[in-house]
Formats: C-alpha cells, sequence, structure tokens
C-alpha cells in the first residue's frame, strides 16, 4: 500500500495547484472544489483517499459538499496531496515554524553539502537569470510555504510596518548576534507574507514582494549566524524569487552576496565566487555602484582564499573605484551597510587571508585598514568590530609583535562577550592557532587559554 501510495502522489502534476479554479477552491479551502478538480485529473477517490489518509467514505462525503473545517485535517490534506501550504492559507503556527526552519534541516541533511551547494547555484542562476545555466534547476524551494492568502486588502502603511520591522530585527542582528533574534524574525515572516494573497494595488504588491524578500535574506543571515546552514539557503532561495517579483536588481545582487558568504564561511571559495559573480550581473543591472562594490570586495576575499593574490588585488583596486562613484545618500537600505569602514574592514580581511596563505608581507596592508575599521565600529556593529579586532590581533601575531597581538586578541574577546553567533569562533580559530604557535610566548598562552575556556 505504501508503495502504491508513493507511485500515485508521484503522478499529481505540481501544474495542477497552479490552475486559476484550483488556486480558488484552496484559498477558500473548498476542499469539495479541490477534489473535484483532481478527479477531473483522473485521480480518482481512492487514490485521494491513500494520499490524505481519509477513509474512501471521507472522500465521497467531501465530494458532495460536507466542509473541512479542522485545521489538523486541512493541514494533513495539505500534505499528503503536496500541496504548498501557503495556498491554503495554513500559517506558520509554531508547528509549522519548527517545520519550515527544522524538517527542512532534516530532510537535507542526507544529501552531501557539495550537491546542495549545486542545487542552490542552480536555482539561483535561473532566477537571476531565467535559465538553468550551472545544471538542473532544484525544485527543492518550492515546497516551502512562501505564500499564505488572507482576506482583506494591503496599502503602503502596511508594507512600511514590515519594512519597519526588517530595520530594526537587522540593527540587533548587528549588535548581538542573529542567535539573538533569528526567531522574533521567523515570527514576523509568519506576519508578513500572510499580505501576498491580500488584494491592493500593483506598486503595493511589487513593493511588497521586496519587502518580503528583504525579510526572508535577514532569516536566512541569522540562520547562517547560528550554523543552520540549510535554513539560510531556504531562506535566501525564497528570498531570490522574491526580489526578482519586485525587479529589484540591487536586492537580488544582496542575496546572492549573502550566500556566497555563506560559502566562503564553509571554505568553499569556488561556489562562493559563482554566486559572487551572479550577483555582479545583477548589481550591474541595477546601476548601483554601491552593490557593484560589494560584490567586487567579497570576490577579491574569494580569490584571496584560493591564494589569487593578482586577482585579488585587481578587485579590491576596483571595489574602491566603484565606492568612490556610489550615490551614498540614495543608496537603497541593504546595501547602506557598505560604507567607507566596511570598505577598510574589507581590505583588511582579504590582506588577511593573503598574509596567512601566501605572502606575510600583506600584514603591511592589512594593519592599517583594520586600525581604521575596528576603530570606526561602535557598539551597534559589535559583530563586525570583534572580527576586524580578531583579524588586527592575527596580523600583528603574524608579524611577530606578540604582546601587543595578544593585548588586541583580548579586546576582540571582550567585544565577543554578548554575541550570539556561531560565526565568531571561526573567525577567530586564525588568531587562536597564531597564539598556540606561539605559547612560549605567556601573553599568547593567557590569551590561547582564555580562548579555548570562551568557546568550550
Amino acid at each position: 500500500m505504501k508503495a502504491n501510495e508513493n507511485t500515485t502522489q508521484s503522478r499529481i502534476n505540481p501544474a495542477i495547484w497552479e490552475a486559476r479554479e484550483m488556486r480558488d477552491a484552496l484559498a477558500n479551502r473548498n476542499i469539495s472544489e479541490v477534489y473535484r478538480q483532481l478527479r477531473m485529473h483522473g485521480i480518482s477517490q481512492r487514490q485521494i483517499a491513500a494520499m490524505t489518509g481519509q477513509s474512501q467514505s471521507e472522500v465521497s462525503e467531501i465530494l458532495k459538499g460536507r466542509q473541512v473545517m479542522a485545521y489538523d485535517v486541512l493541514s494533513r490534506i495539505a500534505k499528503g496531496l503536496r500541496i504548498p501550504r501557503g495556498y491554503m492559507g495554513l500559517a506558520y503556527d509554531e508547528t509549522t515554524r519548527n517545520q519550515v526552519v527544522g524538517d527542512a534541516d532534516e530532510q537535507q541533511a542526507e544529501e552531501d553539502e557539495s550537491v546542495k551547494r549545486r542545487k542552490f547555484l542552480a536555482h539561483a542562476a535561473q532566477v537571476t537569470m531565467g535559465a538553468a545555466v550551472f545544471g538542473p534547476a532544484s525544485t527543492a524551494w518550492a515546497s516551502s510555504p512562501t505564500q499564505t492568502p488572507a482576506p482583506g486588502r494591503i496599502g503602503m502603511t502596511d508594507v512600511r510596518q514590515v519594512e519597519a520591522a526588517t530595520r530594526a530585527l537587522r540593527a540587533l542582528d548587528y549588535q548581538y548576534g542573529g542567535g539573538f533574534c533569528r526567531d522574533a524574525v521567523v515570527a514576523q515572516l509568519s506576519w508578513g507574507q500572510q499580505m501576498l494573497q491580500a488584494s491592493g494595488s500593483e506598486q503595493v504588491k511589487s513593493r511588497l514582494y521586496v519587502a518580503l524578500a528583504d525579510l526572508h535574506s535577514l532569516a536566512g543571515w541569522t540562520s547562517f549566524d547560528i550554523d543552520l546552514v540549510d535554513s539560510a539557503r531556504n531562506h535566501f532561495a525564497q528570498a531570490l524569487e522574491l526580489a526578482k517579483q519586485g525587479d529589484n536588481h540591487p536586492l537580488v545582487a544582496n542575496i546572492l552576496y549573502r550566500m556566497g558568504r555563506v560559502y566562503l564561511h564553509q571554505d568553499a571559495p569556488n561556489e562562493a565566487l559563482k554566486l559572487f559573480q551572479l550577483g555582479q550581473l545583477a548589481a550591474q543591472d541595477s546601476g548601483s555602484e554601491l552593490a557593484v562594490a560589494v560584490l567586487c570586495a567579497n570576490e577579491a576575499w574569494a580569490y584571496a582564499m584560493m591564494g589569487n593574490a593578482e586577482q585579488a588585488m585587481k578587485l579590491l583596486g576596483r571595489t574602491r573605484d566603484e565606492f568612490a562613484r556610489a550615490d551614498l545618500a540614495n543608496a537603497e537600505s541593504w546595501v547602506k551597510f557598505f560604507d567607507e569602514t566596511d570598505v577598510y574592514a574589507m581590505i583588511g580581511t582579504v590582506h588577511t587571508e593573503l598574509a596567512q596563505n601566501v605572502d606575510v608581507s600583506h600584514t603591511r596592508y592589512a594593519i592599517p585598514a583594520l586600525r581604521r575599521a575596528t576603530e570606526a565600529y561602535g557598539g551597534d556593529m559589535a559583530r563586525s568590530k570583534t572580527f576586524s579586532l580578531g583579524m588586527l590581533a592575527t596580523n600583528h601575531m603574524l608579524e611577530g609583535d606578540i604582546d601587543y597581538g595578544a593585548k588586541v586578541g583580548g579586546k576582540a574577546l571582550d567585544c565577543a562577550e554578548g554575541l550570539k553567533s556561531a560565526r565568531v569562533k571561526k573567525r577567530m580559530e586564525p588568531l587562536r592557532q597564531e597564539a598556540l604557535r606561539r605559547s612560549n610566548n605567556s601573553d599568547a598562552r593567557e590569551l590561547a587559554e582564555r580562548m579555548n575556556e570562551f568557546f568550550s
């Protein structure tokens, strides 16, 4: 029976759920009409019963007009027939939220990470360019509940509320880390996405797509910050689609930049570079020099990780040029973070990578850039300041200035105290290794011991 059920499920073409009559029936939770539509497509009562876990007599009664009102039954029907939950207005309650950000991780955990990276790259290429450039497009993202219909009409005030909430939550992420606010971001999505099926002007709907894309992007970033990579990938995939629907090229570029950063964190610079290059196309289409600068800086980082100093230096030069031409005053919110301080931080990051892997002389470029960045970052950017202090300390260690390196490393740990970010440990690991190598020095040894205790 189980094998027959799986065979039956595969016969339902997902396109059936996209027909106007079917979408109307799903939005109204008119299960009688849903079943009638399935019958018209050749799906028998017995097959419907097998997929939904209902008896044939229950299916027959529903076909005759019996209403289905219970949430758990509606949920079971949606799951059994593989209907996108959002099409039936099944909201993000706690169980659903756990399914979105939890079960998706468990389901994908069976796949090798390199396979998942290729799938995301194929999806990103299809969304960005309209074609599966790097291989067959993945459909894994489509099953996530990205649309929840809701009655009523929305206006710009409703959209501005989503935008304001995203700004506030992003500020918390910068200051305290993704672990502090991720649950709030996901909860905010459960409210915001209910507006997707509401009526509103084209202008309002277009802006709503962009607002929710940005919120999904933040959900992806905060998930990544606490090492939930599969959840991050799912949110970024949905963000890409919404940003494309909203025809917002700078946001598409920003989302691809953020997913590329996930792969840099995983020591996969080749895959990261491909995403950055895709993002570069969107950034150039947008006409935003600031977005182009962001992508150039991160491409430079990827090349540095690959040991290609020549390409890294070329892209850092272009980063400076694009940033100098950028209209900072009118930049969109999701790219405004990249200010002069961030430029110096990225210059320092790239040279630190090269100092560790190519030529230690790069410390003479990394140190002044990182010093300027750490002096400019305030308490509202505690995570970025922690990363920069850690790299600054690493460079001083590499130069042989162990006592001062240990002192700066101590400041980095002080700054990290209130952060809820899994990335901190990975980003500060090079400093710990340099301190351990110099453990004959009492200051270095004390720093290494403190770091071991801090990250235990």
